[in-house]
């Protein structure tokens, strides 16, 4: 199982943080020992003054497959569910700085919250319509909808495709919108998609 995750994908995220608007998605990777299930606590690591939080819906991918065509990618995913990308903000900037990749920014150990359900594709409406939250310490700090995606959930399938073999159980996370921010210790983050918490945790 393989954690890809796609960064720049809501256009008031991407002001937020003054970065440029990509023309194609921003690809990165996190290693299978960033997840954290069970909604057990997130250690606030040593090496990092400056930990943001970024909620993301996340694909599930259910089929093996490469080259994908974007009109067959939803044969490729059954289920979305709710994670954090957490980012050591601080690490992220010395490395872009200085042009240097920034692995260890996003993929340290405990970075990515999971929660642990996951809703079948055929349980939602509108893909294009769904309503995503995270609140910290009862607080709503992120709001998303993923008509605000500037690449839509087949096209990133198709994208990944056609330089990785996606393979069942891989993970995708999609992208952030706008109101990332710091976490400290004793915050409580709780996620949300439609109304639905599926995700809560403590920082410690």
């Amino acid at each position: 199982m393989r954690i890809f995750a796609i960064g720049r994908n809501y256009a008031e995220h991407i002001k937020e943080l003054n970065n440029e608007r990509p023309d194609e998605p921003v690809i990165f990777t996190k290693p299978d020992t960033a997840i954290l299930r069970d909604n057990a606590p997130f250690y606030y690591p040593d090496f990092s003054k400056d930990i943001h939080h970024e909620v993301e819906l996340v694909l599930r991918v259910s089929k093996e497959g490469k080259n994908i065509e974007e009109k067959f990618a939803q044969k490729y995913y059954d289920a979305i569910g709710l994670g954090i990308d957490f980012t050591a903000r601080d690490l992220q900037q010395k490395a872009k700085e200085k042009g240097l990749p920034w692995d260890i920014a996003k993929g340290f150990n405990g970075s990515a919250p999971l929660g642990n359900s996951f809703k079948p594709i055929a349980e939602f409406k509108d893909l294009k319509n769904i309503n995503f939250s995270l609140k910290v310490d009862g607080e709503i700090k992120q709001q998303g909808n993923t008509s605000l995606m500037l690449f839509s959930f087949d096209y990133i399938i198709s994208y990944l495709s056609r330089f990785f073999t996606l393979r069942t159980g891989d993970l995708i996370f999609t992208g952030t919108p706008k109101g990332v921010g710091p976490v400290k210790v004793g915050n409580v983050l709780s996620a949300y998609m439609e109304d639905e918490k599926l995700l809560e945790f403590e920082v410690r």
